[in-house]
C-alpha cells in the first residue's frame, strides 16, 4: 500500500462568511470536498472547528485527524445527493430498535435492559408521539405503522448536516430512540453507549473482555461521541 499524503501547501488558515454559510479558506482559496464541491457549511462554530483541524496539520495531511471536516464532506457529497433515501433508511431502524428487543433470561439482564430502556419507550411514546412495542426475544415483528410513520418525520426533519451526525448515532447505538434521544437533549453520547451496551456489558461481567473486542468498541465510542459533537455544531 502507498504511504503518499498530501503535504500541506497553504501558510494561513481562516473561516470566513460566505453566501450561504461559512467557508475554510486556505491561504484565501475556498477548501472543496473530494468531489470538489465547495465546503460550506451551517455555522460559524462548524467553520471555527474545521478551521482548527486544518491549522493543525503538519508536513502531511491526516484525514483521520480531521472528524468535522469529513463530517461536512461526508454531508455535501453523499447525504444531500440523497437525502430522502437516508431518511429512509434510518427511520427503518425503528421496526427493529434495539430498545425493543427484550432477553428472556437471566433475570439479572432482563432487569437491566428494562432499568435502562424502559424509560426511553415510555419517552418515545409520550414526547416523540411513538408508541413501540416491547418483544422477547431476537424474531422480528413488525411496529404500528402510524408510530413508525411518526418516527420517519422526525428524521426527516434533519437537514444533511444534522442527518450525517444522526446516521452514526443510529448506526453504532443500534436504536432510532437513542440517536433521537441525543438529538433532542434527552441524553448524551457518553449515556448512549452505555445504554446501547447492556448486553455486552452483562457478558463481559459474566466471562470477561476480549482483547480485540474491547479495541474495536473504543473506536465505536469515539465515533459515537464525534458524532454528537458533529450535531451540536449544526446549529
Amino acid at each position: 500500500m502507498s504511504d503518499w499524503a498530501a503535504k500541506r501547501f497553504w501558510k494561513n488558515v481562516s473561516a470566513e462568511e460566505v453566501d450561504g454559510g461559512f467557508a475554510v479558506h486556505l491561504d484565501g482559496r475556498p477548501v472543496r470536498t473530494p468531489l470538489k464541491t465547495p465546503v460550506i457549511v451551517p455555522t460559524q462554530a462548524m467553520a471555527d472547528a474545521m478551521r482548527a483541524e486544518w491549522d493543525a496539520q503538519v508536513e502531511k495531511v491526516d484525514p483521520l485527524s480531521m472528524p468535522v471536516t469529513r463530517a461536512a464532506n461526508a454531508a455535501l457529497d453523499k447525504v444531500a445527493t440523497q437525502h430522502a433515501e437516508v431518511v429512509d433508511m434510518l427511520s427503518a431502524y425503528g421496526d427493529s430498535d434495539l430498545l425493543c428487543y427484550r432477553a428472556e433470561g437471566p433475570d439479572g439482564l432482563v432487569a437491566a435492559q428494562a432499568a435502562g430502556w424502559d424509560p426511553l419507550v415510555d419517552w418515545s411514546a409520550t414526547d416523540l408521539g411513538a408508541p413501540l412495542l416491547l418483544r422477547t426475544g431476537v424474531m422480528h415483528a413488525p411496529q404500528d405503522p402510524k408510530s413508525l410513520a411518526t418516527l420517519h418525520a422526525h428524521v426527516a426533519d434533519f437537514d444533511a448536516f444534522q442527518l450525517t451526525a444522526f446516521h452514526d448515532l443510529v448506526a453504532i447505538s443500534g436504536s432510532l430512540i437513542l440517536g433521537l434521544a441525543v438529538t433532542r437533549d434527552r441524553l448524551t453520547a457518553e449515556q448512549v453507549w452505555d445504554l446501547s451496551r447492556i448486553d455486552e456489558s452483562w457478558q463481559i461481567a459474566q466471562w470477561g473482555a476480549d482483547e480485540e473486542a474491547e479495541a474495536q468498541a473504543a473506536l465505536k465510542k469515539r465515533d459515537l461521541i464525534r458524532a454528537e459533537a458533529f450535531f451540536r455544531l449544526c446549529a
